[in-house]
């Protein structure tokens, strides 16, 4: 049986480790608060961008985007999101075995064809220690999404898609759905699927005749761009705002965890020394009685 010192050690210990993870719990639920707040000052937007292309779609389905056309498969881009830190539970476990199974099913392509855009050094890490091809480093946008920084990268994703340097790029995150809930998500950025966009939406599509000015042509043109770097950018929301969900959770779990190591151990301290007062008493009694 461990010592009253011992256990009392033991005690101060994990109520410090208490201390951090409690500390590290409201950190994690300011952040949550700030990028829930990002995410829903952007969503309007987003769904706005989708009612304007829905409506322009309805009233003529013909279309000529380079980014809409799907072409046989040969070289494929994947951008995973993941955290720059740990102790956010599973978050950054499940983006690696996602990842994984997305990249084993491009196997068959030959694995020079198939290039990587971590976000995150978790991700950066393990994308470096499987030997994958990368195509740049973006820790930055983990730690703090910004729209500028999302673009640049939307738009080399879709310049090397137009020269036909990739044929398909995927999408891999968290869907943040609510504080408990992180929806792991693989979606196809490139080709633009624009009858699924439609779906999607959920506006319903009014059937007007357009007087499009300068012509449908080169709205689509700069409409379209526009639409793509408005969901890597809510991608890199949502998985920003998952990120300190899980951590918060795992925070809480934690602390509690804490919580009910530092009673179970409060117990035993309490035990032992009632044991100890006990025996001594008894050597006392003992004592006076031989004399």
């Amino acid at each position: 049986m461990a010592s009253l010192k011992e256990i009392k050690v033991r005690i101060g210990s994990v109520k410090n480790t208490r201390k951090i993870t409690s500390a590290m719990k409201m950190i994690a639920s300011s952040k949550l608060h700030k990028a829930q707040y990002a995410i829903y000052n952007f969503l309007p937007y987003q769904r706005k961008l989708d009612a304007i292309l829905t409506n322009l779609l309805s009233s003529d389905a013909s279309n000529d985007s380079p980014f809409s056309k799907k072409r046989a498969v040969k070289r494929v881009g994947i951008v995973a999101f993941a955290s720059n830190s740990t102790l956010c539970g599973a978050y950054n476990s499940n983006i690696k075995k996602e990842f994984l199974k997305v990249y084993k099913s491009k196997l068959h392509l030959g694995k020079e064809n198939i290039e990587v855009y971590p976000v995150g050094k978790k991700i950066e890490q393990f994308v470096d220690k499987e030997f994958v091809a990368k195509g740049g480093s973006y820790q930055h946008i983990a730690n703090l999404p910004v729209f500028d920084d999302v673009q640049r990268l939307s738009a080399l994703l879709m310049e090397k898609y137009e020269k036909e340097e990739l044929d398909e790029i995927i999408l891999i995150y968290h869907h943040f759905k609510s504080t408990g809930t992180q929806l792991l998500t693989t979606s196809t950025f490139l080709p633009f699927d624009l009858t699924q966009n439609q779906a999607a939406s959920g506006a319903k599509p009014v059937h007007a005749d357009y007087i499009l000015e300068p012509n449908k042509e080169e709205i689509l043109k700069s409409l379209i761009p526009t639409v793509l770097n408005a969901k890597l950018f809510a991608s890199s929301l949502d998985s920003a705002a998952s990120e300190h969900a899980a951590r918060m959770m795992a925070m809480q779990v934690a602390t509690e965890n804490a919580d009910e190591l530092i009673q179970t151990l409060t117990i035993q301290y309490n035990k032992t020394r009632q044991q100890a007062v006990t025996s001594e008493l008894l050597d006392i009694i003992g004592g006076a009685s031989a004399i």
